[in-house]
């Protein structure tokens, strides 16, 4: 076998050895995935889904059974009042685009308290311009940075005290950057203190690449409405495509009028046999991001042997299931990439090299051979050509895939050695 895929047997023993290492730590993931899978599994069945909600919706989308109560098992896993769970949402970006639009009126300003959001928002809020931006229509925008990767409690609590806030935002992944991912007991603290003095804010949870990897959800600490992407942890590798807003149910009804158009909203939209993908998906997800984060630790465990800094390390705390392998030279990280692209079930032929992006403002290596287009929940991994060149691993639909793939990376890195 080690012959067909190339991987040495050094390799092997490395990460053999590893793996015994990490025995405890992959045993706590297992008991994680377990309470998930009740959790999805008690929401199936509170709602009694069978055969008929598998069927598709055309044209319209009136009375989309499947569409309607997939919605409700998805709140009921999330811990929400209400879902909005379309087929119709491009991406994580697209969901997040549509609640800023739903919530935000001319004159209101919006404050990230997380630092400056992910890349490709940069252009909806108008950080970068644009003329569809948020700041084209005359929304205000402010931003704080973490500090020592937290919340600054007390320069949050006094900007709100001297500006009128309607919306904040909190990116809980650290997406392109070196600070450390935010976890459920960081939002706790600091929504819990936004809202005995400021209950009127909205405060909204970018939660992509977070579900399912700690016990609660946003929500279930306080935060009205949250969105994520079904082609990452929710979507099991089986959604091929979607997103979610869930939180209260004023929210996401203006979300779905958004979506749609006013006056119709969530009524339409149909389903065009997506409705059993959906549900597979959540049904798998547990499973699917226990192997993400095994892939992850194992990852981490290794490159730090072989001396490169990571972070998470492998006994750390994990809030997603994104990988940081920081190469602090561009051949290392282009190497690895393409490692993981050589090990990646479609597409293993072809050679990712790094390219000007829609949305990105540097060249940007992407390593993903999945059967989604731009799924994170399947193995990939990416990262911007820029100083210290961090490689961001994520996803792995099972651990020996995962397994694979990171050990095939290390042979393509090893070998400049």
């Amino acid at each position: 076998m080690n012959e067909k895929i190339e991987i040495s047997d050094k390799t092997v023993e490395l990460v053999q050895k590893s793996e015994r290492d990490l025995k405890e730590i992959f045993e706590k993931i297992d008991e994680q995935c377990e309470k998930n899978s009740w959790k999805v599994l008690n929401a199936f069945h509170k709602y009694q889904i069978s055969e008929v909600h598998f069927n598709e919706t055309t044209g319209y989308g009136y009375g989309d059974i499947g569409r309607d109560t997939i919605e409700k098992v998805f709140a009921e896993v999330l811990g929400s009042e209400d879902a909005l769970v379309r087929g119709q949402f491009i991406s994580g970006t697209h969901a997040l685009t549509v609640a800023l639009f739903a919530y935000l009126r001319p004159g209101d300003r919006l404050l990230s308290i997380s630092g400056t959001p992910y890349d490709t928002l940069h252009e909806v809020i108008g950080i970068t311009e644009n003329q569809s931006s948020l700041k084209s229509f005359g929304i205000l925008y402010d931003e704080i940075d973490l500090k020592d990767n937290d919340f600054d409690d007390e320069k949050i609590l006094s900007y709100l005290e001297n500006h009128p806030v309607k919306m904040i935002e909190i990116q809980r992944s650290k997406g392109y950057s070196t600070r450390k991912s935010l976890s459920i007991h960081q939002l706790e603290r600091i929504i819990s203190k936004i809202k005995k003095s400021h209950p009127e804010v909205i405060i909204m949870v970018d939660n992509c690449y977070c579900e399912f990897v700690e016990e609660k959800t946003p929500i279930e600490v306080g935060a009205d409405v949250m969105v994520g992407s079904l082609i990452k942890n929710l979507g099991g590798g089986i959604a091929p495509n979607g997103a979610y807003i869930a939180g209260k149910k004023e929210l996401v009804e203006l979300a779905g009028e958004r979506l749609t158009c006013p006056g119709e909203g969530r009524e339409v939209g149909p389903t065009l046999g997506i409705n059993k993908l959906f549900l597979q998906g959540l049904f798998f997800a547990p499973s699917v991001v226990a192997s993400s984060l095994k892939t992850a630790v194992l990852a981490s465990h290794v490159l730090e042997k072989l001396g490169y800094q990571v972070e998470p390390r492998f006994d750390e705390e994990r809030v997603d299931i994104v990988q940081n392998i920081i190469f602090g030279n561009p051949e290392d990280l282009i190497h690895y990439c393409q490692g993981i692209q050589m090990a990646s079930p479609i597409d293993s032929n072809a050679i990712p090299e790094p390219w000007d992006m829609p949305g990105y403002q540097d060249k940007v290596i992407m390593a993903a051979g999945a059967f989604t287009q731009g799924s994170s929940i399947e193995l990939s991994c990416d990262g911007p050509i820029r100083s210290p060149y961090i490689a961001y691993m994520q996803g792995g639909l099972t651990y020996p895939y995962g397994k694979l793939g990171v050990m095939k990376a290390i042979e393509e890195i090893q070998k400049t050695k």
